[in-house]
């Protein structure tokens, strides 16, 4: 019989710990693979051509943060101050909104295929706990592209 910790637990519902820690100790191969993703990408043009390791780290940091982010101490708040500073800077560095948005959703996807990837979902309660897992993930980029996106809208126009 395993035995749950608080932290084991969002939003008082049990939560895999294994999921977030798959996600966060391979951080950097996901990251490679969004890299991979962004760079091919016609309709990600800013990010076909932006800085390779400025673009690592940026996407390096939500992986390997996960747990924090989607964690019952993270309050709505946090995440939209961090994110409307994200959307604003994303802006004045001359990235479309589409792309910023895009990326964030290719951040997500990234993890989606490699829980897929390591067999998460062979049985009922595998299968359970992931999907409440990733309803989690979902929401926390729900919010993070909603507040980028404002984020971008209040920032300053940078002059082309």
């Amino acid at each position: 019989m395993e035995i749950r910790k608080k932290g084991d637990f969002i939003a008082g519902l049990p939560v895999s710990q294994k999921l977030v820690n798959l996600i966060e100790s391979h951080a950097d191969e996901l990251t490679m693979n969004w890299l991979l993703d962004v760079k091919r990408r016609e309709d990600m043009p800013t990010y076909r051509t932006y800085d390779e390791k400025e673009l690592y780290e940026r996407a390096f940091t939500v992986y390997s943060q996960l747990g924090k982010w989607i964690s019952m101490e993270t309050t709505t708040e946090e995440i939209a101050s961090y994110y409307k500073a994200l959307g604003a800077q994303r802006r004045k560095e001359g990235f479309a909104l589409s792309e910023v948005i895009q990326a964030l959703i290719a951040i997500r996807r990234q993890i989606w295929l490699k829980v897929q990837a390591e067999g998460f979902l062979d049985t009922v309660l595998d299968l359970s706990q992931t999907l409440e897992l990733y309803n989690h993930v979902l929401r926390f980029f729900d919010r993070a592209i909603f507040f980028a996106a404002i984020g971008y809208e209040k920032g300053e126009r940078k002059n082309f």
